[in-house]
């Protein structure tokens, strides 16, 4: 076969790849509607359609986690590599990728021993046994583990090094490998590498867990560093290491993940379309004509795509541009102003349906033991919300006020700073082109606040909805396009669905060892007040939203101070809304906040600069998170008002 040929066969298999990830997102969005349709008409649903939506989930996550491998789109955090010269960031960019290699061929081999030992009978989802969506799990892990090999930077007889790697990845899962093929009566040479393999990893675990963290922190993917942490862990604690596919597994076929690759498709078909340039123009005309009215545009706005996306990135990367231009050009408001509000605002929109780390949020305090209404976790966020948004913008207007050039009006106004007079027809003109966009939020609240539809089938809809808005109505997208929009969120799909799987697995081993009972006692005798204490978590909270992303934090993280908050008397509910709310903040908070990097590149702005545009709209955000903490009426009173 000719270099020709090569390159059009894998053309050929690479857009079979993605066509599958595509359809199988496309089914997870299109199924629960049509099983909403036959209720509402014939009476009955699929036949075990909640079993098929959740093991599409399962394929969805390995298919994108596939794709995003091959994209190199994995979240990281990479401060090495944020600050460091070109040749260190090679260096350990190869360290990253030989460890990728290394730990996902081994949950590759104990995917087999999983679905050999711990998937038992067939069980039947819609029509498809569970152990045929199971081979998904050790595909999908085989198919990464050798694109990290292929795509670390090194040439010539260096390449090999990577696929040593995976060689050496299959001698350390010989023991499960061995259970794979004797799952019952094994022998005894393989009880003693058994044996062997958890000496060498009680003996290891801590500086390989060290190093696992300097990894994370030079760059290496976050799901890699929880997955290798995890096999590590819990083949020191002497259990069998497929536990962890098996935790992927169950992470992957639960209802309350179904909602976050839905609702983050729904936001990217937005962001792509110009519902974003519809909203400016139907805000601008209804409040531009107050000091302060573009800024508080902004920050709904924001907010509006940020609680549909889940990832505040989304939000800065798709609009900042715009309403960059909205605000510096047309507003005239400084550059640093601008950046500042730009980049403070990209998270502002977490506490608000249907934001999906509130549905996270949920599934773990469901996971811990502690279960919770997600419905009542929506109401918990409201007012907290509310109180961000109007801080951000009493802000804007107090500067807009402020402002030392008075007489400097937005282009063509003629008037104050940053105002343009008020045009009856040129708001309801607004508002009419952007109706469909602005009814989108209440369609939300309505239908899933009074139980009408679930939240799986609410992300559905909404899916459909502004597929049909954006395709069908407004045409901002053609048929021919769409494929495009799912390439830009699959990566987000595929990266937050692979940390979510592997920080599952994370927090079985934490949940195993009874470390959050363990740390209840430790705290309870060293701090007596709760005062303190939640000064404390503010604190650890803001460490944790600058250093991981919000989906693995919650996963890992809050499993750790759930009970803690139950020791202390705190409400679930209250504790959930201050875990969000400082995580918000954490994106803000240098050094690493995410935020600020996203920023940094979206304005091409150095980092430091950024950080102190920031400054200001971090101090009011942490003014905030200090009300909601010691204030849990905020928190607590419309669950407990609609209960």
């Amino acid at each position: 076969m000719n270099p020709g040929e090569i390159k059009k066969t894998v053309r050929i298999v690479s857009a079979i790849e993605e066509g599958i990830c595509y359809l199988a997102l496309a089914l997870l969005a299109l199924l629960p509607l049509a099983d909403i349709v036959l209720r509402l008409t014939i009476k009955t649903g699929f036949p075990d359609a909640a079993s098929l939506f959740k093991h599409l989930l399962l394929a969805l996550g390995l298919l994108s986690g596939m794709l995003t491998t091959k994209n190199e789109e994995h979240l990281s955090i990479g401060i090495v590599q944020n600050f460091s010269s070109p040749g260190v960031k090679k260096t350990v960019s190869v360290i990253g990728h030989i460890v990728s290699a290394y730990v996902t061929m081994i949950i590759a081999w104990g995917s087999l021993s999983f679905i050999r030992v711990g998937l038992m009978g067939w069980k039947i989802c819609g029509i498809i046994p569970d152990r045929i969506f199971a081979l998904v799990i050790p595909i999908g892990y085989t198919v990464m583990a050798f694109r990290f090999a292929r795509l670390t930077p090194l040439e010539g007889k260096k390449k090999i090094i990577p696929y040593l790697a995976l060689l050496l990845g299959t001698i350390s899962a010989l023991p499960i490998i061995g259970a794979a093929i004797w799952p019952y009566d094994r022998p005894e040479f393989l009880r003693e590498i058994t044996e062997l393999y958890y000496d060498i990893a009680w003996y290891i675990k801590v500086p390989g867990v060290i190093f696992l963290l300097a990894a994370a922190l030079a760059g290496t993917p976050l799901f890699v560093v929880m997955g290798g942490m995890a096999l590590l862990l819990i083949q020191a604690s002497g259990v069998e290491i497929h536990v962890v596919p098996g935790q992927v597994y169950q992470a992957l076929t639960q209802d309350g993940i179904i909602p976050i690759p839905l609702f983050t498709l729904a936001g990217f078909i937005l962001s792509e379309s110009r519902a974003g340039e519809r909203l400016v123009k139907a805000f601008r005309g209804l409040f531009g004509w107050f000091p302060g009215g573009m800024i508080a545009a902004t920050v709904v706005i924001c907010a509006f795509f940020t609680s549909f996306t889940g990832a505040s990135g989304v939000t800065i990367l798709a609009l900042g541009g715009l309403l960059f231009a909205i605000l510096s050009q047309h507003s005239r408001y400084p550059e640093n102003f601008s950046i500042g509000l730009l980049t403070s605002t990209g998270s502002i929109g977490l506490l608000f349906p249907p934001s999906l780390p509130i549905i996270l949020v949920g599934v773990t305090f469901t996971m811990t033991g502690v279960p919770i209404n997600i419905l009542h976790l929506f109401y918990g966020g409201v007012i907290p919300g509310v109180i961000l948004v109007t801080a951000m913008i009493i802000f804007g207007i107090v500067v807009s006020l402020k402002m030392p050039g008075k007489t400097a009006p937005a282009e063509g106004s003629g008037g104050t700073f940053g105002i343009e007079p008020f045009n009856l027809r040129t708001a309801l003109g607004g508002v009419r082109e952007s109706i469909f966009e602005l009814i989108l939020p209440i369609f939300l609240v309505v239908f899933f606040f009074t139980g009408f539809l679930s939240i799986v089938e609410l992300g559905a809809v909404s899916v459909v909805y502004v597929f049909i808005v954006e395709v069908i109505i407004h045409r901002d997208l053609a048929l021919k396009d769409i494929p495009a929009v799912f390439r830009k969120a699959a990566p987000i799909i595929g990266g937050v669905l692979s940390i979510i799987g592997l920080s599952m697995a994370l927090s079985f081993y934490i949940i195993d060892t009874q470390a959050p009972q363990n740390l209840v006692e430790w705290m309870k005798n060293t701090i007596q007040s709760p005062v303190i204490f939640l000064l404390l978590l503010n604190l650890l909270l803001l460490v944790v939203g600058c250093l991981m992303d919000i989906f693995s934090a919650i996963l890992i993280v809050l499993p750790l101070i759930t009970p803690l908050g139950v020791a202390y008397g705190l409400d679930p509910i209250h504790l959930g809304i201050i875990f969000i709310t400082n995580l918000e903040v954490g994106f803000l908070t240098p050094p690493v906040g995410l935020n600020l990097f996203l920023a940094s590149y979206r304005f091409g702005k150095p980092f430091a600069r950024i950080c102190r545009y920031v400054l200001p709209f971090l101090l009011i955000q942490f003014a905030v998170v200090l009300l909601v903490t010691y204030v849990p009426a905020l928190s607590t009173f419309l669950p407990g008002l609609f209960r």
